[in-house]
């Protein structure tokens, strides 16, 4: 039964109870992330970028050697 009275919610109010769901439902997803990610060594720091990860950058840049390790230099060859 819907009542014929006046709505006694303000829109500003129903607006901040939308923000509310959203940012919980939002804080969910990035927990449910978290425990989805594989968990990493404990000398091993998560900022790292690892060979694997240098090498499918590259390939989505288009470069296969832009973020590869120079070549060593022989240090007979090197003017000092």
């Amino acid at each position: 039964m819907a009542s014929s009275g006046k709505k006694k919610t303000t829109m500003a109010k129903l607006n901040r109870e939308r923000k509310l769901r959203e940012r919980r439902l939002v804080k969910q997803a990035k927990k449910d992330a978290r425990k989805q990610a594989p968990t990493h060594q404990q000398g091993q720091s998560g900022d790292a970028l690892t060979s694997d990860d240098a090498t499918t950058i590259s390939r989505s840049l288009g470069n296969t050697t832009a973020l590869t390790r120079p070549d060593p230099v022989d240090p007979a060859l090197v003017d000092v």
